[in-house]
């Protein structure tokens, strides 16, 4: 049987360039290297450390620790040993995070002291947790701590892989509900590799910052050197531009992935410092890209470097891309007038389709029905990195899933269109449209109307009602700056929605000062929550 244990493919790189380095990273206040010879001994030495503690193949490890070398060694560790790792932002919340340990019910928890102790005040959640294994030192919390044997100390198991076996738990950030864990297999995460080293020319001699923990470790595989910023990944809207900006320059960085969240920041900053910064590609994705934000970073990177942003979920990652002079030049444009937001074409060997939505579950291919072309459906997608199932949750797992033959399709839970070019145009979430007497409303199509507006800094458009075809659309507006005079500014919402026939049907609009957001990137709205602060301020009409 061949091995496709994703472990292996750090220990090839290991092999092929031992001693270049492999990864920066601050460890106890100071910047440290590592070659890719010294990773790997880290990997082989956590992994004995881990099997002398019981870690065995199967169990189910809840992975809490700081973007690190600890990090990054624990997880190709526990992929050696055959664990399946179980990764929850933490960004989420606590509530949202406790429900999610509750919902996998982890066998082993390896954390940071914090961790551990976050683990025996919340008991419940983790009441499955046969063996607590701290990482790091904390002197309010004394114990042993796991260090990495030394090489040859005992006889390493490395367990064989085969494409289709469990490797993660990863978990969705629950923008329309709550978080789902994805189950990840070994062959996942090499499809993943492939696509993002082929499509994005990324391998051996490249630097990478990652602003998303799970990217340094994409790197480590791909033979690129990691330089792990020094920031919060959990809150990158925040990221210290006086802290990421020199070891971009310091290391050459050639490519980075990160929030737009980040680059909005280090964008503003490098522009104010007039600093042209050396990476050649940029991966933007986790929340909505604008044309404008593309643009300010082309600004301050060499004129060859390339900006993407490419589009998928926690269970279909990447499926689509596409380049920011495209959407600078061409797509833009056409999304600030309500046509909705140009995601790219298909990646190679991804296949997306655009289906008649239904509410409930479709049992097989059969049964789903393809939409018009050019007309707005629901998003599906196949492809070699489209995840089979939710771990523990056969019923999300029937909802999301259509199969066909001895494949499947996933439900994205997206609306959208192909354009003629093979294009995929994102319209909004499927559970935020508004169906109104008149039409269907998407949330993308419509809240660019408004967000035109200059003292409009973010719209938002929900559904009031109890008829779930006869809503009525609201517009809340969150102002940028000083509102000013609200009933001139509504006022002159309305004659923008009257100027469109995607908008023409909308007469209620609504000032909110700060829009209820994702905590990560401060850009996805929750929707629902307005929708009910919204029904306590607009007066139906009865009947």
């Amino acid at each position: 049987m061949t091995d496709c244990n994703i472990a292996t493919v750090l220990q090839r790189t290991a092999a092929i360039q031992p001693e270049q380095i492999g990864l920066v990273a601050l460890e106890e206040g100071q910047w440290r290297e590592w070659t890719f010879a010294q990773l790997r001994d880290n990997c082989d030495g956590f992994a004995a450390a881990l099997h002398a503690e019981g870690v065995r193949q199967g169990d189910r490890v809840m992975l809490m620790v700081r973007p690190s070398m600890a990090f990054i060694c624990l997880t190709f560790a526990l992929f050696q040993l055959g664990a399946v790792i179980i990764l929850i932002d933490p960004g989420m919340g606590y509530a949202n995070l406790l429900r999610c340990i509750g919902s996998v019910r982890p066998d082993i928890l390896v954390g940071i002291p914090q961790a551990i102790c976050f683990s025996r005040i919340f008991r419940g959640p983790f009441a499955a947790v046969r063996k607590r294994i701290m990482v790091g030192r904390a002197w309010w919390l004394p114990g042993k701590r796991i260090e990495p044997l030394p090489a040859g100390t005992v006889a390493l198991p490395r367990y064989q892989a085969a494409a289709s076996d469990p490797a993660a738990i990863i978990f969705t950030t629950g923008s329309t509900g709550p978080p789902k864990g994805v189950a990840y297999a070994h062959g996942i995460f090499h499809a993943q590799l492939r696509m993002i080293r082929d499509h994005y020319d990324i391998g051996p001699g490249d630097v990478d910052q990652p602003g998303f923990p799970l990217f340094g470790l994409f790197a480590a595989a791909l033979g690129a050197k990691a330089v792990i910023p020094d920031m919060d990944p959990t809150r990158p809207a925040q990221v210290d531009p006086e802290k990421f900006v020199p070891t971009l320059l310091a290391h050459r960085v050639s490519y980075s992935f990160g929030s737009p969240a980040i680059w909005k920041v280090v964008s503003r900053y490098c522009l104010a410092k007039k600093i042209v910064l050396p990476v050649r590609t940029i991966l933007m994705a986790g929340a909505p890209v604008s044309g404008e934000l593309v643009a300010q970073v082309q600004r301050i990177l060499p004129d060859a470097a390339r900006i993407f942003t490419p589009y998928g979920a926690t269970e279909s990652l990447p499926m689509t891309s596409i380049e920011g002079r495209e959407i600078v030049g061409e797509t833009w444009p056409l999304t600030r007038t309500g046509h909705g937001v140009c995601v790219g074409r298909a990646l190679p060997g991804m296949e997306i389709r655009i289906i008649e939505p239904v509410e409930g579950r479709i049992g097989s291919w059969q049964e789903a029905q393809e939409a018009e072309p050019g007309t707005i459906g629901e998003i599906v997608v196949r492809g070699p990195v489209v995840t089979r199932l939710y771990a523990d949750n056969e019923q999300e797992t029937r909802l999301a899933k259509i199969q066909d033959g001895e494949g499947f399709w996933h439900r994205m839970g997206d609306m959208g269109y192909l354009d003629l070019h093979g294009r995929l145009w994102f319209c909004g979430r499927k559970a935020h449209r508004v169906a109104t007497a008149q039409a269907m409303l998407y949330t993308i199509q419509c809240e660019a109307i408004f967000n035109e507006h200059p003292r409009v800094r973010r719209s938002a458009l929900v559904g009031l009602g109890d008829v779930p075809d006869r809503k009525t659309p609201v517009i809340v507006v969150e102002p940028d700056g000083p509102a000013g005079d609200q009933d001139r500014l509504f006022a002159e919402l309305r004659d923008l929605a009257k100027a469109n026939s995607l908008t023409e049907q909308i007469e209620h609009f609504l000032l909110h000062r700060s829009f209820p957001v994702d905590i990560r990137h401060n850009a996805k709205i929750f929707r629902e929550r307005l929708a009910i602060w919204a029904a306590k301020r607009v007066q139906l009409p009865r009947g």
